[in-house]
């Protein structure tokens, strides 16, 4: 059972246990722990800015004065499972997540996926995120 919205950090347990009942894991361990670094930071980047340097190929120019959505401050993931997508070089990190835009409104419960695609770089595999569309 999910809790209510605005239930704040109190609630982020159980939306982490009912995404991990939801969808049972079938990455590597390593590879699950490697996805769900990457798209927490890379959410964080997205939504407040703050990283946006550390992803050149999905933030091309951002250091062109872009304002983030959120404030950095009053950002949090919530939940987070990563998990293949379809294939066994391909993966989405499924975040729920709560924030509070430049307009002051918070909002929790947030969903956004972001995929990766595990390709090899010098004869080391790599998982690369890929553009949003």
């Amino acid at each position: 059972m999910l809790p209510p919205r605005g239930e704040g950090a109190a609630g982020d347990r159980a939306i982490q246990q009912a995404l991990e009942t939801a969808w049972p894991a079938d990455l590597r361990a390593g590879d699950e722990r490697w996805l769900l670094t990457a798209g927490r930071a890379l959410l964080r980047a997205d939504a407040t800015g703050v990283g946006r340097g550390q992803w050149p190929e999905v933030f091309p120019g951002s250091g062109r004065g872009l304002a983030p959505a959120f404030s950095a401050a009053r950002f949090r993931v919530q939940a987070a499972i990563a998990r293949r997508d379809g294939r066994p070089d391909r993966a989405v990190v499924h975040l729920v997540w709560a924030g509070t835009d430049r307009g002051g409104a918070h909002s929790d419960g947030r969903i956004t996926d972001l995929y990766f695609t595990r390709t090899s770089q010098e004869g080391v595999p790599v998982w690369v995120p890929q553009p949003r569309t």
